[in-house]
């Protein structure tokens, strides 16, 4: 886990959880425990556990918040957070896809290849050859606007939404993939 240093940018995250009596295995007495909450980036998507004060007591789950705004923001791995934060952050990741759709449909759009043999797109969940292949002609073509348009020019990609969605949520959950398209990690960034 690391600190993160509050600088002069704003850095939006989707609350996933909110604690305020602190973590559930806390077995310190209640007014030793400090009210915590989890959030999820909408940039890198790195999962953060923040500190509470008193002023910070009306956020909840869903609330988009700026994190610089928080005394103490921890990094934490997906393992690290507790189930209701779990459980919220597909809902999370979905709508962070949905409300950023240009961003994410431009990745359909300027995918590269990463060896001779392996391109972005085979990273994402039941994209192979074939449908890779047909992204890359239709993108050649004009480029993609929208989901929808990707659906209806691209047969057998039914749900380019749902399948970025899944691979984000792969990259969080799974520590030891080789490829990260979307989820960064401190190794990465430099």
């Amino acid at each position: 886990m690391t600190e993160s240093e509050s600088g002069g940018d704003t850095m939006m995250a989707a609350v996933l959880d909110v604690l305020p009596h602190g973590r559930p295995g806390d077995d310190r007495p209640q007014h030793q425990k400090e009210p915590l909450a989890y959030a999820l980036d909408i940039d890198e998507f790195y999962i953060y556990e923040l500190q509470l004060a008193d002023k910070d007591a009306d956020i909840a789950f869903g609330d988009r918040i700026d994190l610089t705004e928080f005394g103490r923001v921890t990094e934490v791995e997906f393992e690290d957070i507790p189930s209701g934060a779990r459980s919220e952050l597909d809902y999370a990741v979905e709508e962070v896809v949905e409300a950023n759709e240009q961003r994410f449909v431009d990745f359909y759009n300027d995918a590269q290849p990463i060896t001779l043999r392996l391109h972005q797109l085979n990273l994402l969940p039941g994209i192979g050859k074939k449908l890779r292949n047909t992204i890359l002609d239709e993108r050649k073509r004009k480029p993609f606007e929208s989901f929808e348009d990707l659906e209806e020019r691209v047969s057998g990609l039914h749900s380019p939404k749902e399948t970025l969605v899944e691979r984000i949520l792969e990259e969080l959950q799974d520590d030891d993939l080789k490829y990260r398209l979307f989820v960064r990690r401190e190794e990465q960034s430099s």
